[in-house]
């Protein structure tokens, strides 16, 4: 399939340990993008949402990665100045989007609150 018509679904993560996930699904997104090219597309999109609860809307997400994992963290975080393509993403990919102090505060103390 071609960048133009890959679909990638991002799951805005709110809490960590309260499991406070919303997926989002883009449709379209070319990836030959830089990794910060499409975190400044999917923060601009989410802010202003329709039916995004607010705290999905306003939250400081920064980070983008590959999948939710506690082990490999570092190489699955994707590298701002890389594209999409050589980070790994490809079409149908799931990218979890973050803020990093949240993720690293869970990752210290990986407890779930629900």
């Amino acid at each position: 399939m071609s960048a133009e018509s890959s679909t990638i679904t991002v799951r805005l993560v709110r809490s960590f340990e309260h499991r406070n996930f919303r997926p989002v699904v883009y449709h379209g997104v070319p990836l030959d993008q830089t990794v910060k090219e499409f975190i400044a597309f999917v923060r601009k999109d989410v802010s202003s949402r329709t039916g995004l609860p607010p705290p999905f809307k306003n939250y400081k997400y920064g980070r983008c990665f590959l999948y939710l994992s506690l082990e490999d963290d570092d190489k699955l975080i994707l590298k701002e100045d890389s594209t999409l393509k050589a980070a790994g993403v490809a079409n149908e990919t799931e990218l979890a989007f973050f803020c990093e102090e949240d993720y690293r505060n869970y990752r210290a103390n990986p407890v779930s609150a629900w």
